[in-house]
């Protein structure tokens, strides 16, 4: 049973992403989806996190205009989902922005709602300024997290900021881990052994962080589509994730329906190559006596079986 666990909308992340939900959601069930995670992005609350194309018709309008649309997305993935219950494996989720601390806990608030079924911790700023915008924002950040080290000090600002994401709210799903390389001069440069030692400690610290509580990383196939030679995470992190016996998602955290399932083959082979088997998802499953309740149950799937499923062309 193919799945994905991160996907966004243009219906709810105008000016980021394309297309009406319930026509990805049809899409998904096209291609061979069985379940799909809705993980729209949450609004945030400072002007200054707005991002370029959300400072029209004026700042205040869009941020204003941010929790509602939240609201009305959780309302329409609660519709879709049970219109759909008998296709398709919709779960609702949302994405994670862990900017600043101060966002930790409106992200618990979120994720406290009851048609939420999980959340994505994902890292999209270094002390604030983004780094997987453009080349120009990316070499801001550099500036700003460097202190006089260039790439090497924004990567380890990355992991710790990552770090702190990690020890306040313990997502199941983490999210792109190293998406931090995506606009560096060296995207695939070797971290284990290389020149940046406090980089790599920091990446094997916060394997071993996730792992302790029973997260999942994400094989993210997106960095593929924006030119990356590999899926997020790079095959040296993988490579330790998989080592560490640590449980392995999937999503190809498409933004519209030209993305979905995106890369998917390769994707697949990578986490092959790497002696992975099985992925891991999530089930809603009625509790026997309840009233309309649910329980959210952890689904190990067969590589081969999630292969079966799919349609690709």
């Amino acid at each position: 049973m193919a799945f994905t666990m991160h996907s966004h909308s243009g219906q709810f992340c105008p000016g980021h992403a394309k297309d009406q939900l319930e026509d990805i959601i049809l899409h998904a069930i096209k291609v061979g989806y069985k379940t799909i995670g809705l993980t729209e992005h949450m609004p945030r609350t400072h002007v200054t996190d707005l991002y370029p194309e959300e400072l029209l018709p004026t700042p205040e309008i869009s941020l204003t205009a941010l929790a509602p649309r939240h609201a009305a997305y959780l309302s329409e993935a609660r519709r879709l989902q049970a219109h759909y219950a008998p296709q398709i494996h919709i779960l609702i989720a949302f994405e994670g922005e862990w900017i600043r601390p101060a966002y930790g806990p409106l992200i618990r608030s979120l994720a406290a709602h009851p048609a939420v079924d999980y959340f994505i911790g994902s890292i999209h700023h270094a002390r604030g300024v983004p780094i997987d915008y453009d080349g120009a924002t990316y070499a801001r950040a550099v500036q700003v997290c460097g202190g006089g080290r260039g790439e090497e000090g924004l990567f380890e600002v990355y992991f710790d900021e990552q770090m702190d994401m990690l020890r306040a709210l313990e997502p199941r799903v983490v999210g792109h881990f190293d998406l931090v390389r995506l606009f560096s001069r060296v995207p695939g440069r070797e971290l284990k052994g290389g020149e940046w030692p406090g980089v790599w400690e920091r990446v094997v610290r916060n394997l071993e962080f996730v792992k302790g509580y029973g997260g999942w990383l994400e094989c993210n196939t997106s960095g593929l589509r924006k030119g990356l030679a590999e899926a997020y995470p790079k095959r040296e992190i993988a490579e330790e994730w998989t080592r560490m016996g640590g449980r392995w998602t999937f999503g190809d955290d498409s933004h519209g329906i030209a993305q979905v399932g995106t890369n998917y083959w390769r994707g697949l082979e990578y986490l092959e190559s790497l002696g992975v088997r099985e992925l891991w998802t999530l089930e809603r499953r009625p509790v026997a006596g309840a009233d309309g309740g649910v329980e959210l149950v952890e689904k190990a799937v067969p590589i081969e079986e999630f292969r079966a499923s799919l349609k690709l062309e």
